[in-house]
């Protein structure tokens, strides 16, 4: 079981090493993570970075110290997708009115000021997603099937 899941991650971080050298790019890390079907926070991913990262920074992240991390992230199962059932009551939570759609304005507001905000192009690429362009409201319930048809 463990050999499968080194090659898996050695596939994976191997698509991003543009050199052959057995390093990639810090900034690809959370794509290769995600690849693997972990998705931390932005904060997470950069406790992630400063773990495997050398202790005087190059811009790179060494396979060698990438194996041993992620090897031990998939085992735990950490930083799984969050439910379709979970992200269905957080919409409903944010529907005070029990509408079932949200308004665009809405969605951004909760989604820039809450928590960890999205960036102004994570909100506008989400949105040309979520919103019904012949209501222009997010029928979460069917943004929500949209969005779990895609991971399986």
């Amino acid at each position: 079981m463990i050999s499968a899941i080194h090659e898996k991650i050695r596939d994976a971080f191997d698509v991003f090493d543009q050199e052959f050298n057995k390093t990639v790019d810090v900034r690809e890390v959370g794509t290769i993570i995600r690849s693997l079907g972990c998705f931390p926070t932005e904060g997470e991913l950069h406790d992630i970075i400063r773990e495997i990262e050398d202790e005087e920074p190059t811009g790179f992240i060494r396979f060698e110290k990438f194996l041993p991390m992620m090897t031990k992230v998939l085992m735990e199962r950490r930083y799984r997708p969050i439910s379709e059932d979970v992200l269905l009551r957080a919409f409903e939570v944010l529907d005070q009115n029990k509408k079932g759609f949200l308004e665009p304005e809405e969605l951004t507001k909760y989604m820039s000021e809450e928590g960890e905000p999205f960036t102004q192009e994570e909100m506008d690429e989400m949105l040309s997603a979520a919103v019904d362009p012949g209501k222009n409201v997010i029928l979460y319930k069917d943004f929500l099937e949209m969005m779990t048809l895609e991971e399986h």
